[in-house]
């Protein structure tokens, strides 16, 4: 029997993986870490460039959650496909996302953006390693 729900009732499981969660705070502590650091160094500037930077990966990490989350997958082409789709829309997110820091943000401290991101893709890897 297959379950019929809303598009909210079917996202939250994987969204409250304890991977995805440690994922995402492990993302969002860094992004704030780093936009600390960098206000610190660099100024009001360097700090929104930073939080800027991080920002982009978490909200492209959540885009992919969202996507896996609403997909019911009742077989491998369907958890292939949803995972393409899935990707594609990380990667949509962090170019328009980017797209829209760097077009709109004209004080945009690039060498605090750029680390703040890195750091965030990074550890969207090393947080599933992670257990605990």
């Amino acid at each position: 029997m297959v379950s019929v729900g809303t598009a909210a009732q079917r996202m939250t499981p994987y969204l409250t993986t304890p991977p995805v969660r440690r994922t995402l705070y492990w993302q969002a502590g860094a992004t704030l870490l780093g936009a600390m650091v960098a206000g610190i160094v660099l100024g009001t500037d360097g700090a929104i460039s930073a939080l800027l930077g991080g920002l982009v990966i978490v909200l492209s990490g959540i885009a992919y959650a969202v996507v896996i989350s609403v997909s019911n997958s009742p077989s491998a082409e369907t958890t292939l496909r949803t995972m393409i789709l899935a990707e594609a829309a990380k990667i949509g997110m962090i170019v328009l996302s980017m797209w829209a820091v760097i077009t709109a943000y004209k004080d945009l401290d690039g060498a605090a953006f750029f680390a703040a991101f890195v750091v965030t893709v990074l550890l969207n890897r090393v947080a599933f390693w992670v257990r605990g």
